[in-house]
């Protein structure tokens, strides 16, 4: 098991499908601050409201030279519904295989109604213009967590 980031490392690569299958990398954003959100699944209620958040933010985070990209399990297929259903501005990732999700640390072990399950534990990273973590968000909460990501892009 790696260890946990802590801010001030370089942020793990990533190279993986958004929802047009086209692959994504941190080299597309260079020069950007990043909102990387790592979220359980598309169209669930609190992935449904951290995503609509995020959206209603965008042009203040694009304002402080930031982008939002969006990180989940789901295929592609599950991604273009949920950006089409709810107006998502931004790219989200089909992290099939949870690569990403465990280079990131945020894979874990959940317990739902007594069975237990591997998925994404809800967690923002804010990578800077140079690839390194300025801020990390873990075990998040959706209320209010657009705005303190907000706070940390323009910190």
């Amino acid at each position: 098991m790696s260890k946990d980031l802590v801010v001030g490392d370089q942020a793990p690569e990533l190279s993986i499908p958004d929802q047009h299958g086209k692959t994504v990398t941190l080299k597309n954003f260079k020069g950007k601050q990043i909102v990387l959100y790592f979220y359980p699944k598309d169209d669930t209620p609190g992935c449904t409201k951290e995503s609509c958040d995020f959206r209603d933010v965008e042009s203040q985070i694009l304002r402080a030279g930031g982008a939002i990209v969006g990180v989940s399990l789901d295929g592609k297929e599950s991604h273009q519904k949920f950006i089409k259903k709810f107006g998502l501005p931004f790219p989200l990732l089909s992290d099939e295989d949870a690569a990403i999700s465990k280079a990131y640390g945020v894979y874990k072990e959940k317990n739902m109604y007594g069975k237990k399950y591997w998925g994404i534990e809800r967690s923002t990273f804010v990578i800077d213009p140079e690839g390194k973590l300025k801020a990390i968000f873990r075990k998040v909460k959706v209320d209010g967590h657009a705005d303190e990501v907000l706070k940390a892009l323009k910190a």
